[in-house]
């Protein structure tokens, strides 16, 4: 009876609403059913927690690697569903430039974009980049620092190497950093080529001079092209725009260490297409593995 009496005030309220019933049925059985997607999105939900900035085909790689077999299309519709859209910022401030026009010796371009190699260590690319940060003094005064980062890249698989952090531009920093890339590509069975801009520190008589100790080919982007050096300002553009842009740090140490987990994770964790989706790192122990 009391079904019923619902039945009677169901009918009434579609018509009061002019409401299909077919419409509310339909929808009824809808909300009703188990998700078929559930495991999936559970699964999807887990690699935006590890990897927040993995867009539609990244995500489907990830999911390919799992053992979920979709398309991109269904991706890019669960990606929607979930609300676990992409948002880094792609703000960009002035690029820092170490140019300070002939200061010491200018090496002629070697690589001239041919960034790729099939040899692991063969060809070394560098540069320096610039972020700022903000500190509170002993005033209470809150004042704009900057920090710099200058990463050795393998152009072999675009994996960094050595790096070096600082408060300021300093030739000790290079120098410390090139000492240990040499170190580490020294099991390259060819004649290297470190690459890097114009910038007062790559034109240094010691920084030369320690390439020719080791019988390393210097090579040097033409002035005012940073399309020379691309590699390298791709991994800049990737590193803020998916840590820096957007974000506030309030000391030195707490922007380093964020630069320090993203290297970590750029080169063992983030795939890449032209790795055949691999990391820097699972690409170089595979090669090596097959050899």
């Amino acid at each position: 009876m009391d079904s019923l009496r619902g039945s009677f005030k169901l009918v009434e309220l579609l018509e009061t609403l002019k409401f299909p019933k077919a419409t509310y049925m339909y929808w009824q059985k809808r909300f009703n059913r188990v998700n078929p997607d559930q495991e999936i999105e559970n699964e999807m939900l887990e690699i935006r927690n590890e990897h927040k900035d993995y867009g539609c085909l990244r995500m489907t790689r990830e999911l390919k690697n799992r053992g979920f077999h979709i398309n991109k299309k269904k991706v890019q519709r669960l990606i929607k569903n979930l609300g676990i859209e992409v948002k880094s910022y792609t703000r960009k401030s002035r690029r820092y430039s170490s140019y300070r026009g002939k200061v010491g010796t200018v090496a002629k371009n070697r690589i001239h974009r041919r960034f790729y190699t099939s040899v692991c260590h063969q060809k070394i690319t560098t540069d320096t980049t610039e972020f700022k940060y903000f500190e509170t003094d002993t005033h209470g005064v809150i004042r704009q620092k900057k920090l710099y980062l200058d990463p050795f890249m393998d152009l072999y698989n675009s994996e960094i190497l050595p790096y070096r952090i600082s408060e300021r531009p300093n030739a000790v920093a290079i120098m410390e950093g090139l000492e240990e890339a040499i170190q580490v590509t020294n099991d390259c069975p060819f004649r290297r080529t470190f690459h890097s801009d114009q910038g007062w520190a790559y034109q240094m008589k010691a920084y030369g001079s320690k390439l020719k100790e080791h019988k390393i080919f210097q090579s040097m982007s033409r002035k005012g092209n940073c399309l020379d050096n691309s590699p390298m300002e791709n991994f800049f553009s990737l590193l803020k725009q998916e840590i820096f842009h957007g974000e506030i740090y309030r000391s030195f140490d707490e922007l380093k260490t964020a630069i320090d987990h993203y290297i970590y994770y750029y080169n063992n964790k983030r795939m890449k297409k032209k790795l055949n989706w691999q990391s820097p790192v699972q690409f170089r122990e595979t090669a090596q593995h097959i050899a």
